[in-house]
């Protein structure tokens, strides 16, 4: 009987001694931060070349004088802190999540049939500037849709509980199969941006400039 009097005062000791420990840990919180682009120009390869390159993208016909290409990035990274209860069977961990993401490297490409300096080549350039800008704005414009479904998803009121040392895994497994591909998706939604700037009164204005030095060369 005494036994059974000292286990009782024991269990309720304890419980509020392993909560006030979780209730020490930070609480989760998910940060963005959009990526350098890193930006650089290669004027190598010809628009032969380049239009080959560019085929997925270019419309049937015409010759590519001039590719931006932005690599697609997302880094997710986390942070946890965790307490584990004293029987070593359940812990309470707090994930911190910083999701890196956007066009990084991004390289324009412009057909070394239009050397810089020439008006051809100023006005490719600024043709692929629109593109640069496009990458840019697109990046600045998911970015309050994604930070509010990943706090909703991972920045919670509490440290999270389970079973000790599955939180990092389970959290890991969650970023890999669901979010990564998620923000890739919203990401690449650039494209369909992209394709309105490439319009055939803009090639047509672009090919016909500069007194048709464009239009010479490409013949």
């Amino acid at each position: 009987m005494n036994h059974a009097g000292y286990l009782l005062p024991l269990l309720f000791l304890a419980i509020p001694a392993a909560a006030d420990q979780c209730d020490e840990l930070p609480k989760p919180s998910v940060s963005l931060k959009q990526l350098e682009p890193h930006l650089s120009f290669n004027t190598t390869y010809s628009y032969k070349s380049l239009t080959n390159i560019g085929a997925a993208a270019a419309r049937p016909g015409r010759q590519v004088l001039g590719l931006t290409r932005g690599n697609a990035t997302v880094q997710f990274a986390m942070n946890i802190q965790s307490f584990v209860e004293p029987s070593g069977r359940w812990e309470c961990a707090s994930p911190q999540i910083t999701l890196s993401f956007g066009f990084s490297p991004m390289t324009v490409y412009i057909a070394k049939e239009f050397p810089a300096g020439s008006c051809a080549y100023k006005e490719i350039y600024e043709h692929e500037m629109r593109h640069v800008k496009t990458y840019q704005e697109h990046v600045l414009s998911i970015e309050k849709e994604m930070t509010t479904l990943l706090n909703q998803r991972f920045a919670t009121t509490s440290p999270w509980r389970g079973q000790t040392g599955q939180s990092a895994a389970r959290l890991q497994r969650e970023l890999d199969e669901r979010w990564t591909p998620y923000v890739l998706r919203e990401i690449k939604r650039v494209e369909a941006a992209q394709a309105l700037i490439d319009t055939a009164e803009e090639y047509a204005r672009v090919a016909n400039a500069c007194n048709g030095e464009i239009s010479k060369r490409i013949r």
